[in-house]
């Protein structure tokens, strides 16, 4: 399916947030889905994995989260560092709930859009974590991959009222098994509808084929995983 991409602002409570929209080239309505970067930002990959998005019938947005500041936003897979330093300036409190808002209320304001969810990687997986917990009234499904959740966010899950869908790597050294059964529990305890899918040979990062964690087997299952998520609930 032919595509249509364009670098676009979205208004946020603290100035413009630059954002990638890419969308199928056809007319009607159609699903969207919210794309949230991964620490290294709005990365050549992150652009690829939104215009597969879009060859599958998405309206596809990802924001630069890093929009608030100063310098560079787009990091190498090599420059781990930079970007670890810069993610941890975000304030994942009110600006950053503001901002996930925005771009949520901008897919809403597409006349085409119909139902929206929400995606992401590492940072993203996080952030699409609370996405679900502060917006379930506006989203209709969240699939985080590899999301670093905080215990403030586990504790929120009461408030999720949409299907999730969640990734991890069984040998990811920044989110381990202890967690991954926390956030379970956490779920199971409330009757939360989830589904967890845990690779037991892939890493952190498992998806992105320019990063030497690439899991071709867990990759291709998750993206097939993710589509038929979509479907049934998009």
């Amino acid at each position: 399916m032919p595509v249509e991409h364009a670098d676009i602002t979205v208004a946020t409570p603290d100035g413009p947030m630059p954002a990638f929209l890419c969308r199928p080239a056809r007319s009607g309505r159609l699903p969207a889905v919210l794309l949230l970067m991964e620490a290294f930002g709005l990365t050549a990959h992150l652009r690829d994995v939104a215009a597969r998005l879009a060859q599958e019938g998405y309206v596809v947005l990802a924001p630069d989260l890093y929009h608030r500041e100063p310098g560079d936003h787009t990091f190498g897979y090599d420059q781990v560092t930079t970007a670890m330093a810069l993610m941890r300036q975000l304030d994942f409190g009110p600006p950053m709930e503001a901002d996930l808002n925005a771009a949520i209320a901008y897919l809403k304001s597409c006349p085409d859009v119909d139902r929206i969810g929400v995606t992401g990687f590492c940072l993203g997986g996080g952030l699409s974590f609370l996405a679900a917990c502060r917006f379930s009234a506006e989203i209709s499904a969240a699939a985080p991959f590899y999301g670093m959740v905080l215990d403030e966010w586990i504790e929120a899950v009461q408030d999720i009222s949409v299907p999730m869908l969640l990734f991890f790597g069984g040998q990811d050294p920044f989110i381990g098994r202890d967690r991954i059964q926390q956030i379970e529990a956490r779920f199971q305890q409330l009757g939360k509808p989830y589904t967890l899918q845990v690779y037991p040979d892939a890493n952190h990062g498992f998806f992105c084929h320019e990063r030497e964690s690439y899991h071709p087997a867990a990759a291709t299952h998750a993206w097939q995983t993710l589509m038929a998520f979509f479907r049934q609930h998009l």
